[in-house]
């Protein structure tokens, strides 16, 4: 696949399927790119001699060569059209053309032969079933819609159609400029990996924002977009749901790692800044493309009406970003200059009576204490405030202090003109002030993205043979899941567990137990029994003595509670000393879109009622590992909370990170519970283990 600078700068476009046809999407796309395009339009179609006034041609092959083709032939056309445009020798496609994956079988059939014919030409090929794509650049409007996009510096993908061309109209009526606009359609070749890329080369695009309902090839998109974010910020709505977090999970960790969460986590480990609704998308848009970073969290808020300073006060703190507290001389300099029944301190309100100028003077005093990261101006209109000089004030002191500032110009026609003074200098003006502070909440979390430390995952020297044969046991069994009878695949990958093993045998129990120092602990190995606790399989503190005949008790319960089950034996295991100790877990559950997701947080029989855990996408690095432990609430019971002796949290750690790369090196491996982790002093050691494996991928 090549580079996708020619699909938005083409220097000629063919129709493939034009027609002079009323209501035709072909006219409408002719008729779009007949306006405004700079390059030459190439109507192709064997049924016409001229189309709206262009040449027409009956095939490609006698057509002047283009550089991007736009395909509008019938869904059984397409294939042989996709061929023809492969054979001429065109590399940039657009198929508007419904019919495909989105019908049903045939539609699914015909679109893997698209994917392959894509293949075999090296074609970029955009849909199908695609409203088409827009580049202002050079005035292109490939599409089929009603309404151009005007010239700015935004790049917009979308899943729908139809929400394109409904902000488009709402676009061009708050002039929210674009650069580029594609509709993604069934992403049958290119899907918005390879968008967020060329965006994030294009020194023009200056924030990259999307409307999604999946992503393909998530671990891909989370690279990607890691490098882009960078220096273009990328704001993203996603909607909907799989249906990966409806189905029975077989472990605690598919039970709380549903899909919906690894869109929340994989988004933001790639940087995204995600907005919940439309028009957060857009006010997080105008924010990023237009302003600085602040330097910290405080804002300032300047206002002249009481009411909506209180109002953005509370948004203010409904954020991640903080009231200012002013310095000394800041309190000094606002007194001298403001009447006496202003306020002074955060927020400041001037009071009804401010004209412009007084403005200008709180926002300057404002600006210029090193206390201040950003400002909010709010203002309310009055007989005495001009908002065309208010603007003109706003813009001047913001460029001498270099700092962001948002406007609540709260008003409709009066606030208009103003706006247009504000927008040409990249200041976004809101009518509602919680909507300004989260402009300036979506710089501050981009800030954060710019600053965040990473580190590639390391590479542990592990037994991954062994590790495969341990997981290829399942071929031979009638389920697809390992208990604790396999915890030496644990051991294969270095994560420490207790000394002990799976005997099948009460002599054998014995035995072991007598090898082990101290009371032991025995537990059921059985594949179809999970939850082995709630059945009493599991006797903690057994002397060597009654090793016998707990064995035999264990295998009664088994088979009393599921005659049907696999018993393996039951497990002898070293007791360890769990009062000085943390249960945590340790977990994976594979996604379908954006693969292992690991899942870390307080562990025993707790973990499903208290929830209190932190995922991330594997691979991860030490500092990702770190990061999961201190996202959980109950992270100071490691620390050493109320006089316990601190955990290893380096051990932790560790093991979090060697969990990553199994998972990462086996992706037959569906789920991993490893609950608990327990975490002393000295090291972390799991204590059972629950694997799902898929058996046809190993």
């Amino acid at each position: 696949m090549g580079r996708l600078s020619e699909l938005f700068e083409p220097d000629s476009v063919a129709v493939v399927g034009a027609t002079d046809r009323e209501g035709a999407v072909g006219r409408a796309i002719l008729e779009n790119l007949s306006t405004g395009f700079a390059g030459e339009v190439v109507p192709v179609n064997p049924n016409r001699e001229t189309v709206l006034g262009h040449e027409c041609y009956p095939d490609l092959e006698r057509a002047p060569a283009v550089d991007l083709a736009v395909v509008v032939v019938p869904p059984p056309v397409v294939l042989e059209t996709l061929r023809e445009i492969g054979e001429t020798g065109i590399e940039n496609v657009v198929v508007i053309t419904a019919g495909f994956s989105e019908t049903g079988s045939e539609g699914a059939r015909r679109e893997r032969e698209l994917r392959e014919i894509a293949e075999e030409y090296d074609l970029n090929v955009v849909g199908p079933n695609s409203l088409g794509i827009m580049s202002t650049a050079v005035g292109m409007n490939a599409t089929f819609g009603p309404e151009r996009a005007i010239e700015g510096g935004i790049s917009f993908m979308s899943q729908s159609g139809a929400f394109i061309t409904a902000v488009l109209d709402w676009a061009n009526d708050q002039e929210i400029g674009f650069r580029d606009v594609v509709s993604l359609g069934n992403k049958s070749v290119l899907a918005e990996t390879d968008f967020v890329r060329q965006w994030g080369e294009d020194p023009e695009t200056e924030v990259i924002i999307g409307y999604l309902e999946d992503i393909d090839e998530g671990a891909e998109f989370i690279r990607a977009s890691r490098d882009v974010t960078d220096d273009t910020p990328i704001v993203l709505v996603k909607s909907g749901r799989t249906d990966a977090g409806a189905h029975a999970a077989s472990s605690h960790t598919g039970a709380i790692a549903g899909s919906e969460r690894a869109y929340e986590t994989g988004l933001e480990q790639a940087g995204v800044v995600r907005a919940r609704s439309v028009q957060e998308l857009f006010d997080y848009a105008r924010a990023l493309s237009g302003l600085p970073v602040p330097e910290s969290e405080s804002v300032a808020v300047v206002t002249n009406a009481g009411g909506p300073g209180v109002l953005t006060t509370d948004a203010v703190g409904d954020s991640t970003l903080e009231m200012a507290s002013f310095t000394e001389e800041t309190l000094e300099g606002l007194s001298e200059s403001l009447p006496e029944e202003a306020n002074v301190y955060n927020p400041v309100d001037i009071i009804g009576d401010a004209d412009a100028d007084r403005f200008a003077e709180a926002l300057d005093t404002a600006l210029a204490d090193p206390n201040v990261g950003s400002a909010v101006v709010v203002s309310a209109p009055t007989a005495v405030l001009a908002y065309e000089d208010l603007a003109e004030v706003v813009v001047e002191t913001r460029d001498r202090h270099e700092k962001p500032v948002v406007t609540a110009m709260m008003g409709g026609q009066r606030a208009r003109a103003p706006e247009a003074t504000l927008r040409e200098s990249g200041i976004p003006n809101y009518f509602d002030p919680a909507r300004a502070v989260s402009g300036l909440d979506a710089l501050a979390r981009y800030r954060d993205v710019r600053r965040r430390s990473r580190d590639d995952p390391a590479t542990f020297d592990v037994d991954r043979e062994r590790a495969r044969r341990i997981l290829e046991r399942t071929k031979s069994r009638s389920g697809n899941q390992l208990g604790i009878e396999s915890m030496d695949l644990l051991e294969a990958y270095g994560i420490p567990t207790p000394e002990g093993a799976v005997v099948d045998d009460p002599e054998s129990a014995r035995e072991l137990a007598e090898s082990i120092d101290g009371d032991v602990v025995m537990k059921i190995a059985s594949p179809d029994i999970a939850h082995k606790s709630d059945i009493g399989g599991v006797k903690v503190d057994v002397p060597d003595a009654e090793v016998a005949d707990a064995y035999e008790d264990l295998i009664a319960r088994a088979r009393n509670y599921q005659p049907d089950a696999q018993i393996l034996g039951v497990q002898v295991q070293e007791s360890l000393d769990l009062d000085g100790s943390t249960e945590t877990i340790l977990g994976m559950n594979r996604d379908p879109q954006f693969g292992p997701l690991l899942l870390f947080g307080l562990g025993g029989i707790f973990v499903e009622i208290l929830e209190d855990t932190s995922v991330r996408v594997a691979p991860i690095g030490e500092t990702e590992a770190r990061d999961m432990i201190d996202d959980v609430k109950a992270s100071p019971l490691l620390a050493g909370a109320r006089g316990r002796e601190p955990a290893n949290t380096d051990a932790v750690v560790e093991a979090i990170q060697r969990l990553s790369q199994l998972v990462t090196d086996f992706p037959a491996i569906l789920e991993v519970d490893i609950n608990p982790l327990v975490a002393g002093p000295d090291d972390a050691r799991a204590i059972d283990l629950v694997v799902t494996v898929d058996t046809e991928e190993l």
